[in-house]
């Protein structure tokens, strides 16, 4: 039991911090961008809605309840990204009121398609042996702590950049955001949704 406990954390370690997949890393560093080390408790938060979110649709999808075309979720993830990143080029700079909800929903609906797109590859490493909502709930926790090394890494950068190069948090949220709004758009139009 416990080797299944930590081959399913370290499934969901790995799932977040994979960086030939990267599309987690680049998710996360946005909704960290904004933020400094004063605020981790709500990026604690933020990060647990996704981890949330995400195995909520792992189970809908692996017990057939909701079924998505992996060419659909495929389009989805890098198209959440993209919102993502022009969100922070929007507000960059901006003391968020009302639109720190539009994040809370940013981060819901990622975790939400990421864990339909990821479902077929999850049922198959389950298997039939193990409890498929312990192996979920075990995933999420190895998930929650892939975010929380990035977030830390992001807010250490953070902290480098704004106070040490003396860059405004502005500019350096929208580097950063234009950035990956750079990497993320061949993976939009490569989807296999328009192949």
């Amino acid at each position: 039991m416990f080797e299944n406990f930590i081959k399913f954390l370290e499934l969901g370690l790995y799932h977040i911090l994979n960086f030939s997949s990267y599309d987690h890393i680049m998710f996360v560093v946005l909704i960290s961008l904004p933020f400094l080390f004063r605020d981790w408790k709500r990026l604690l938060i933020l990060t647990t809605i996704f981890s949330l979110a995400h195995a909520f649709s792992l189970i809908l999808a692996i017990y057939d309840i909701v079924n998505l075309n992996v060419n659909v979720t495929e389009w989805l993830i890098p198209l959440t990204i993209f919102f993502m990143a022009l969100f922070n080029i929007f507000t960059a700079g901006k003391t968020l009121q009302g639109e720190s909800n539009l994040v809370i929903v940013g981060v819901l609906l990622f975790g939400l398609v990421h864990g339909l797109g990821f479902a077929n590859a999850f049922n198959s490493l389950v298997g039939t042996n193990s409890s498929k909502l312990l192996a979920i709930l075990e995933f999420a926790i190895g998930i929650e702590i892939g975010q929380i090394v990035v977030v830390t890494v992001v807010l250490a950068l953070s902290f480098i950049v704004q106070n040490l190069l003396r860059f405004s948090k502005r500019d350096w949220v929208l580097v950063m955001s234009s950035i990956i709004i750079g990497v993320i758009i061949p993976y939009i139009l490569k989807a296999p949704l328009f192949s």
